[in-house]
């Protein structure tokens, strides 16, 4: 049993960060899915991969982990580099394109 603990990245579709200042930690699953050849649905017995378990800290989720015996790695989040972008700059004499309306 082995789980993935990492950071999500904010969502593209808003502006905001709301749900990626969390840890979680997900369990790899074990087994591949499997196609039901009645119906055609996607489905797996592995129970565990459908838990996910929320931490405030990273600190906090290796340590349940650590506590319940479970072994993990970590995905260290990679986080977006601020581009300063100025007003101004849109007007100047050196743009290389040209600014129309």
């Amino acid at each position: 049993m082995t789980a993935r603990i990492y950071r999500p990245s904010r969502n593209p579709m808003q502006s905001g960060k709301g749900k990626s200042k969390a840890w979680v930690l997900l369990f790899e699953p074990q087994s591949a899915r499997e196609i039901d050849p009645l119906v055609g649905y996607t489905s797996t017995s592995d129970v565990q991969s459908q838990v996910k378990i929320n931490f405030e800290t990273l600190e906090a989720a290796t340590a349940y982990a650590d506590k319940n015996g479970i072994n993990y790695h970590i995905d260290m989040p990679h986080d977006a580099t601020p581009k300063e972008v100025s007003y101004p700059d849109n007007f100047k004499n050196t743009r290389k394109t040209p600014w129309t309306h």
